[in-house]
């Protein structure tokens, strides 16, 4: 069951997490080709990929909701973001792939 915390600082940044993950995640359906070039290209499947973190960063964002696995939501998000570092890391690299991007979003 969803539950939010009785604090309100806390309660507006769990919710804060979980929209943020949640709008990233429906994004990744809404405009994949604007992640599909971020994919660095050692990796197979680009746009099966990308449709798959944005299914986990839906799951994550609504289950950090729910407090019996709040936690382990955490620690998936940690994952996931662990697991698309090889992506930033490409355009780091390859800044002239991404000449619509400022240098700063490359980072």
């Amino acid at each position: 069951m969803l539950q939010l915390p009785k604090r309100r600082g806390r309660r507006f940044a769990l919710l804060g997490l979980s929209v943020f993950w949640v709008v990233a995640g429906v994004n990744h359906f809404v405009s994949p080709d604007f992640y599909v070039p971020m994919m660095p290209p050692y990796l197979p499947g680009h746009l099966e990929l990308v449709y798959l973190s944005g299914v986990f960063e839906i799951l994550g964002g609504i289950l950090v909701l729910v407090p019996r696995v709040r936690a382990m939501a955490g620690w998936g998000l940690v994952a996931l973001l662990l697991a698309i570092f090889p992506a930033n890391i490409h355009m780091a690299l390859s800044p002239e792939l991404f000449s619509d991007m400022s240098t700063g979003a490359l980072y």
